[in-house]
């Protein structure tokens, strides 16, 4: 099996919200969109399916979890200035956001919520982990 991942999809209360916030609010643009489900690019060859919840448990033949998903999603950038100004965005949307503060690790990171509670991090990753994720693939 190749080492890869197609899609995340996360259960959501409310798929219009969710849209209001990640296209309306952050300006992303949609591949797929209909009332249960809106599919996002994030990566090469990679999409977040926000589906209904109602939708997942129909396919998936459970209803999902309920609280905080103990999970983050990662938008790594080059700069603290990035970072920062990722953060203000999302909060112009409507996030929930932390402040960002310098990690022991030696980064830089802050976190924001969307309206389903889902864990953005906002980080500055230095060495080899944050180059990978960074540089085009080839």
């Amino acid at each position: 099996m190749e080492q890869r991942v197609s899609f995340i999809t996360l259960a959501v209360a409310d798929v219009a919200r969710s849209r209001a916030f990640y296209v309306d609010g952050l300006g992303w643009r949609p591949i797929f969109d209909n009332d249960d489900v809106l599919m996002l690019p994030i990566a090469d060859r990679v999409l977040l399916s926000l589906w209904s919840v109602d939708g997942f448990a129909a396919e998936i033949g459970e209803a999902p979890a309920t609280g905080l998903a103990p999970i983050t999603l990662s938008h790594n950038v080059a700069t603290e200035a990035e970072a920062d100004a990722v953060l203000a965005e999302a909060a112009a949307a409507g996030a929930r956001v932390g402040a960002a503060s310098h990690r022991e690790w030696g980064g830089y990171s802050g976190y924001f919520s969307d309206p389903d509670g889902f864990r953005w991090e906002v980080a500055v990753n230095p060495g080899e982990t944050g180059d990978f994720v960074l540089r085009p693939r080839r």
